[in-house]
Order: C-alpha cells, then sequence, then structure tokens
C-alpha cells in the first residue's frame, strides 16, 4: 500500500461509502431488521440480512467503479456484522431501551465504528487505485 494517498480519490471514495452506508442502514433496513437483530433470540436471520444488503450494495458498486477490489464487499459485510451484533448483544443483554442512558450512547458507537470501517476502507481504495 502506498504511504501517499490522493485526497480526490479518498475524498470520492469516503462519499461513496457513506452515501451507501445510509442507503443500507436508513433506507433499505426495515423494523423486521432494526428490531429483530438487537433481540435475545431470533437475531440471526434478520441480522444476516441486514448485512447481506450491505456487502451485496457494496460489492455491486465496487464491480462497476473498481472491480479488481470486489472483496471489499465482503470485508464491509464481515465487519458490518461484527458490529452489529456486538451492538445486539449489548441491548438484548442489558435490556437497553430508548428510555436507557446507553441506548443513543450505543447507536453513536455503532454508527461511529461504521464511518470508520468505511474511512479506512477509504484510505485502502484511494492508496491502491
Amino acid at each position: 500500500m502506498s504511504s501517499s494517498v490522493a485526497v480526490g480519490a479518498l475524498v470520492g471514495w469516503i462519499l461513496f461509502l457513506t452515501v451507501k452506508h445510509v442507503v443500507a442502514d436508513f433506507f433499505l433496513q426495515t423494523s423486521w431488521m432494526a428490531l429483530g437483530k438487537d433481540q435475545k433470540t431470533g437475531w440471526a436471520l434478520p441480522l444476516l440480512v441486514h448485512c447481506l444488503i450491505h456487502g451485496a450494495l457494496t460489492t455491486l458498486l465496487i464491480l462497476i467503479t473498481a472491480p479488481r477490489f470486489w472483496f471489499v464487499g465482503v470485508i464491509d459485510f464481515a465487519i458490518h456484522i461484527c458490529v452489529d451484533r456486538a451492538k445486539g448483544f449489548c441491548v438484548s443483554t442489558f435490556d437497553v431501551h430508548p428510555g436507557h442512558p446507553w441506548f443513543w450512547w450505543l447507536i453513536g458507537i455503532d454508527q461511529a465504528l461504521h464511518h470508520l470501517t468505511g474511512f479506512f476502507l477509504s484510505i485502502f481504495l484511494a492508496a491502491n487505485g
């Protein structure tokens, strides 16, 4: 990987992956996924479907723009499923709900980790593109 990164490419990839994240996390995520992935039982299928949407969108967009980096979609999927499962585990184990003090902390940490993932993937893509 190069030690220098073109700022234009970095900004482009960050915007690209951020828009993808918003679409997958907010426009394409149903209440079945959002609520189901945080349950004590029955969380696996909603979580899997949600994270497959993330991975599929990333893979599709990467295949269109930079096909040699197809595997970035797999990385995005893997990290997304780990982050969302950790949040779901905390929600179900500690009975976190909108009135709980940890509720917004967990949402904020979850989103920050997803955006950091996009940032680091963007650095990789910009440095190697």
